[in-house]
């Protein structure tokens, strides 16, 4: 494993949806994973984090993938920007900060000697996994993302908030989308994630959303048990925004300028680990990528 920097720009979510490029620059770090020496160039994985930053469980999918001949990238969006988490106070990072994170982490690792530039996959979990989703938006990648036709080869989400509506967000990349959720997660609720994969399913794209009956929020840590409620965390389960046409992100209810002041803004969500879940997730997820990605230790 080798520590991997590579740069990007923390912009606010305005700045973001109108296509600006005068964020703060940030050197990004990640810890590199390359599997048992190989003559070929290797297929990769991009991991983002969520609101709690790098976990446990983020490196237990690393050493997966590592298992099946996959190259992975476990970006750490937070500590050079001198942020723990974002649990208790979401707005200390845009919400779409991430997404020129992984755009910047493809380029990046494009560019590695060891890696295919055509089998990089984006996976990431909550926030991560949020930022995952809508990384394939074309209108996002026009703005913000690397030239040359340079894609994702696929984009995985776990457990990603799906409350949103931004313009032209039925204009994804011609990948493969994959989300997982669970059904019992009251966090980031699966019901608008249903509405928007249904949505991309009528536009013609490969989407296909996954619910684990019972399963609460980061059901794939297994250092969750008992279950823990987040007396302080905060949550959108109760919101459902838009972004109007000049990038501004309302509540679609009231009108208003969304902020984490915003009434449908709640706490206390439960996290809780689900073995029966995380079990079917993980093999799901081996065999998209052995697909996708075709790496030489797939079974």
């Amino acid at each position: 494993m080798t520590m991997h920097t590579f740069q990007s720009m923390t912009l606010t979510d305005e700045a973001f949806l109108t296509g600006r490029k005068d964020g703060v620059p940030v050197t990004i770090a990640g810890d590199l994973c390359l599997p048992a020496p190989d003559t070929g160039r290797l297929p990769a994985v991009v991991l983002l984090h969520g609101s709690g930053g790098v976990s446990g469980s983020l490196n237990d999918w690393a050493r997966q993938l590592n298992a099946m001949g996959i190259a992975t990238l476990v970006v750490d969006s937070f500590t050079p920007r001198g942020i723990a988490d974002t649990i208790e106070d979401q707005g200390r990072l845009g919400r779409l900060a991430m997404i020129v994170d992984a755009y910047r982490a493809l380029e990046s690792l494009a560019r590695h000697p060891r890696i295919d530039p055509a089998r990089i996959a984006l996976l990431g979990f909550s926030r991560g996994g949020r930022a995952a989703l809508y990384a394939s938006q074309k209108r996002f990648q026009r703005m913000h993302g690397p030239g040359d036709g340079l894609k994702f080869a696929a984009y995985i989400a776990f457990y990603p908030d799906c409350g949103t509506i931004y313009r032209e967000d039925e204009a994804v990349a011609d990948r493969p989308i994959r989300i997982f959720h669970g059904s019992a997660d009251d966090y980031n609720p699966v019901a608008p994630c249903r509405a928007y994969v249904e949505r991309l399913r009528r536009a013609g794209h490969d989407v296909e959303l996954v619910e684990y009956p019972g399963a609460h929020h980061a059901f794939d840590w297994s250092a969750l048990v008992p279950p823990q409620k987040l007396v302080r965390a905060q949550t959108l389960r109760r919101c459902r925004l838009e972004e109007t046409a000049d990038g501004r992100i309302v509540n679609s209810e009231t009108g208003r300028p969304f902020s984490y002041s915003d009434p449908c803004v709640e706490y206390g969500p439960t996290v809780a680990y689900h073995a029966e879940a995380h079990a079917q997730a993980r093999q799901a997820v081996t065999e998209f990528l052995a697909e996708v990605l075709k790496p030489a230790g797939a079974p």
